[in-house]
């Protein structure tokens, strides 16, 4: 009965797939910080209409949206049962 109860204290409450998954939604998350850099303007005269591109304002902020829904979804995810 000892050996049960110490397994039981000592396991986590996220398993080794989970931190996998969740250095997954980093990465997803940093290509999408990583999609909005940039449209500066070389002269400061002159307006850049750059910063305003699709991919700036539109798909970077769906890829960090989807990137934080998949690191709720990689937190949430029941790790799967090491006895089977």
């Amino acid at each position: 009965m000892k050996n049960k109860e110490d397994k039981v204290a000592t396991e986590f409450a996220i398993g080794k797939e989970n931190y996998k998954l969740i250095a997954i939604g980093f990465g997803i998350i940093m290509l999408g910080f990583i999609l909005m850099v940039g449209g500066e303007s070389t002269d400061p005269n002159v307006f850049n209409y750059d910063m305003f591109s699709f991919r700036r304002i539109t798909l970077a902020p769906i890829i960090v949206m989807t990137g934080f829904i998949f690191e709720i979804w990689a937190i949430m995810r029941k790790p799967k049962d090491s006895n089977n």
